[in-house]
């Protein structure tokens, strides 16, 4: 073997920084070792990796086309390592969730497999689709849970379970005394949505297909909970994931505005590279979140 993984450990540090400075940091190396280490690994394939751009070290073609292979077998060896060393099976976990199932399903589950998995290191990221689908791509995070369809040629998104949107308004909007809304209720409306991008406004634009030009979308925030502070206090209506709102339903805060015709179901997916290597941890956190029918 002309490498070592200690190489290949420089060799992706680099990549994610873009910079042998940072990776040094990141890897408590100095920068000489980095750099000595990076320069020996080329000459001994005989090949470039990065393209020099000043001081920045840039992924070239065939970086970009080894650096999955990389990421897979030094997670295989790192996995192998904690077998052998009967270090806690599950290892360390990097969790990215989009907006809805960070706040609301994917704290309870990290919890029950910290429990389960004593030492285990778990992280969790929350954004929204786009950005938790660049961190996977990137191999920054190493699972993402996400509201909505994704398709990206180098990541496999699994289905995981149903879901439902629901339009809802303060008991006080007028909107709220009526059995069903009709498409006229939906264009006189104003409304109250989730920034482009994330999963829960595309599962709506998609139900509101022939009425979505006409519709008046008065204010755009990032945080479900600030769009239901926003419909509480009377400025609009809003739609977002049925998980998020079961609560105030109860307390009767907000109430439901049925809209029969149109179709609001949508599907939670796993998210994960397709050359990511699926270690002890990672099968052991998506065999818990199937198992889970909160």
């Amino acid at each position: 073997m002309r490498f070592t993984l200690r190489q290949l450990e420089v060799f992706l540090a680099v990549a994610a920084a873009d910079s042998g400075v940072r990776a040094a940091k990141e890897l408590a190396m100095s920068q000489s070792a980095v750099s000595g280490a990076l320069s020996d690994l080329e000459r001994q394939l005989d090949v470039r990796l990065f393209d020099r751009i000043g001081k920045r070290l840039q992924l070239n073609e065939l970086g970009r086309t080894v650096r999955p292979r990389a990421e897979a077998l030094l997670e295989q060896a790192r996995d192998l390592d904690r077998a052998l060393s009967k270090q806690a099976e599950a290892g360390s976990l990097r969790v990215g969730a989009t907006m809805t199932i960070g706040n609301y399903l994917a704290v309870p589950l990290m919890a029950r497999f910290m429990r389960d998995h004593a030492g285990a290191r778990v992280t969790l990221e929350v954004a929204n689709t786009l950005e938790i689908a660049r961190r996977v791509a990137n191999f920054e995070i190493d699972v993402g849970l996400i509201e909505g369809e994704f398709e990206h040629p180098d990541l496999d998104a699994t289905p995981w379970r149903d879901d439902e949107l629901v339009v809802f308004s303060a008991p006080r909007h007028p909107l709220a005394r009526k059995r069903a809304l009709s498409d006229d209720d939906l264009r006189g409306a104003a409304w109250i949505m989730r920034e482009r991008g994330s999963g829960t406004r595309q599962a709506f634009e998609r139900a509101m297909r022939g009425v979505l030009p006409e519709l008046h979308v008065s204010l755009e925030l990032q945080h479900t909970e600030a769009i239901k502070g926003a419909v509480q206090a009377g400025l609009g209506i809003g739609c977002v994931s049925e998980i998020a709102l079961r609560e105030d339903f109860r307390r009767k805060s907000l109430v439901p505005l049925p809209v029969p015709h149109r179709d609001f179901r949508r599907r939670f997916y796993f998210l994960l590279h397709e050359q990511k290597y699926r270690s002890a941890g990672i099968q052991t956190f998506l065999d818990l979140c199937r198992r889970d029918k909160r």
